[in-house]
């Protein structure tokens, strides 16, 4: 059975969640949850990296962040592969990935963002989920993103469900399973619910792209170079 794996970032590491399509109708079945690490560094504030480079000069600053970038990555990869292998030893196939993206554009230039507090605070969380959705590309799956303030609303649209049905729905699909089973998880299952439709869209094959997919994605790509 096709799954796909949803992410919720936060500085450093992200909330995952994976879904499995339970029928042709209804909700898909949560099949794992866990939390993967995206910095090497184990407390917050280290893991701020365009906090840190703020007070760094520039070339400095550059070398920081392209560290974080690098161990993001690398991270990434290692997080959605131990993922993906669980899921598949369960009978799964991941196919593909979503990740809960940001509302703010971050613009290329480092020295334009470390002028800018509201921009360091958006390239934080960019780091992370670039390095998701290029694990995930990596990796071939279909990758989706959707920005957090548009996730209940596409999810509705896209799934044929009233908003107020869809929150339901995601409470359901967390009885039964124990904690945590939170706003990170919920928003986490509803990208990757998006994800596989986007995978499996009606009328297509499977593959990559689709209505939300990397060829069509809602909201930025989420990976901005300094």
């Amino acid at each position: 059975m096709d799954a796909a794996l949803g992410f919720r970032v936060h500085t450093g590491w992200a909330a995952a969640v994976a879904v499995s399509l339970a029928g042709a109708a209804g909700p898909p079945r949560v099949i794992e949850r866990r939390r993967v690490d995206l910095a090497e560094a184990r407390d917050v504030e280290e893991a701020q990296v365009f906090h840190r480079a703020a007070d760094m000069a520039l070339p400095a600053a550059r070398a920081l962040i392209d560290r974080a970038r690098s161990d993001a990555l690398r991270l990434a990869r290692a997080g959605i592969d131990a993922a993906c292998a669980e899921i598949d030893a369960a009978g799964h196939r991941v196919v593909a990935l979503g990740v809960v993206l940001g509302g703010v554009g971050v613009p290329d230039e480092l020295e334009a963002i470390l002028k800018s507090h509201p921009l360091i605070h958006s390239a934080e969380g960019e780091l992370y989920r670039a390095a998701l959705m290029e694990a995930g590309e990596a990796r071939g799956l279909s990758v989706t993103g959707v920005p957090a303030r548009m996730l209940l609303e596409q999810g509705a649209l896209v799934l044929g469900v009233d908003a107020e049905e869809l929150r339901g729905q995601l409470v359901e699909m967390g009885r039964g399973i124990g904690k945590p089973w939170a706003q990170d998880q919920k928003e986490s299952a509803l990208v990757a619910w998006l994800a596989l439709a986007a995978a499996h869209p009606p009328g297509r094959r499977p593959g990559r792209g689709g209505p939300h997919g990397r060829d069509g994605q809602h909201g930025q790509r989420g990976h901005r170079r300094s």
